[in-house]
């Protein structure tokens, strides 16, 4: 029996494909997997027999990457499990940008005392008059589960769309659209576009990109759009740029003390994945991951290990070493095992960064001694046998 801990609410749709062999617990110190959401795990204690950590959703700034990989423990994510949900906010957030949905809003509400509001309304709607997307050229930073499905959207409301994204994988080129213009130089976005969303990940190289230079580029009157996260913008600076009105609007989903303050800019509260589809579609493919490589050994969209799939145990035994990525280590792996007598039948052998993973499948399961040995290979950080 697998014991599974969740540290926030998570959809019931995706708890029920959970088998027989899983029990949900409430305590995450005898927990072998943890399904996540917001809960931040940087002041945990991570239980020695804890294997591995799901979060139901794509950002990770909530959990200790370094900290779990040095202890073995494999962290997912779910890309794009919410892309729909928060490619709809962002279309919709385009929207209330180019036309003042939010002003006629709020003059209707400081207006529903007036007897004459239908008379009034006719007079003060050029006020709230905005312009049309068709036709505007749409800047996407980032192609993505979400980015390809925003430039895809805005392709179909008859936008010229730009794409920027140095490393596109082969999946995301393969659903893009033939319409969308490829560019090489994000500065091309910056001089050309009249709106100009972010899909990108928060890194050391994308934090603050945003920034005065950036925003200096831009033309006039541009409508800058953040549903991804909000230090990738420099906000001191869109502050300015706001001010001065060479941004018209700045759309966020991410409300802190400086974003609600600034001029023209349309902030909403972090709902860019929160619909019941969302939740329900990163709770499956979280439980999904976490079962998949509790039950097979196999990785699947982890941040701290790296990709690794034999598909499912058909073997007597299957064994994972997590290690360090240093010379030698599959030598010394397999002496091991070749040491007492074992064959093996498969293997794969991945690295990312400074970690390495080892996936074999045996002829014979390897006794409490030899993986005592493997243990005490140094490097090693995990052993499991399956």
């Amino acid at each position: 029996m697998f014991q599974i801990n969740c540290l926030n609410p998570i959809s019931k749709v995706g708890l029920d494909r959970l088998t027989a062999d899983y029990k949900v617990i409430d305590n995450m110190n005898d927990a072998e997997g943890v399904l996540v959401r917001s809960a931040s795990m940087h002041e945990l204690e991570l239980p020695e027999n804890l294997l591995a950590v799901a979060r139901a959703g794509a950002g990770v700034n909530n959990i200790p990457l370094d900290k779990c990989a040095e202890k073995g423990i494999v962290v997912f994510n779910t890309p794009g499990a919410n892309a729909n949900g928060v490619k709809e906010l962002v279309i919709a957030g385009m929207l209330l940008a180019a036309r003042d949905v939010v002003g006629g809003i709020e003059w209707v509400k400081a207006s529903r005392d007036n007897a004459d509001i239908a008379k009034s309304a006719e007079k003060e709607k050029k006020k709230f008059a905005g312009t049309e997307v068709m036709g505007k050229k749409l800047g996407v930073i980032g192609l993505g589960a979400i980015g390809v499905k925003v430039a895809n959207t805005a392709v179909s409301l008859g936008m010229e769309v730009y794409g920027y994204d140095p490393y596109v994988s082969v999946n995301a080129a393969w659903n893009l659209s033939r319409s969308v213009k490829h560019v090489t130089n994000v500065e091309e976005i910056y001089a050309d576009c009249d709106y100009i969303t972010i899909h990108v990940p928060l890194l050391d190289s994308t934090k603050g990109m945003i920034n005065k230079n950036a925003l200096e580029q831009m033309k006039d009157g541009v409508v800058v759009l953040n549903f991804a996260r909000d230090l990738l913008v420099d906000e001191d600076a869109m502050a300015e740029a706001l001010a001065s009105g060479k941004v018209k609007h700045y759309m966020t989903d991410f409300p802190n003390t400086k974003s609600v303050h600034m001029k023209g800019a349309i902030v909403t509260p972090h709902i860019g994945a929160s619909t019941a589809e969302s939740e329900d579609n990163c709770a499956k493919m979280a439980v999904k991951e976490i079962m998949d490589y509790i039950e097979n050994g196999n990785i699947r969209n982890s941040v701290n290990y790296p990709a690794c799939d034999m598909g499912v145990k058909k073997t007597v035994a299957r064994v994972a070493v997590l290690h360090l990525n240093i010379p030698n280590m599959i030598g010394q792996i397999t002496g091991v095992l070749a040491g007492g007598g074992i064959n093996i039948s498969d293997m794969t052998n991945k690295s990312r960064d400074k970690y390495a993973y080892t996936l074999m499948d045996l002829e014979s399961v390897p006794d409490d001694i030899l993986v005592q040995k493997l243990n005490a290979i140094q490097g090693v950080l995990r052993v499991r046998v399956l």
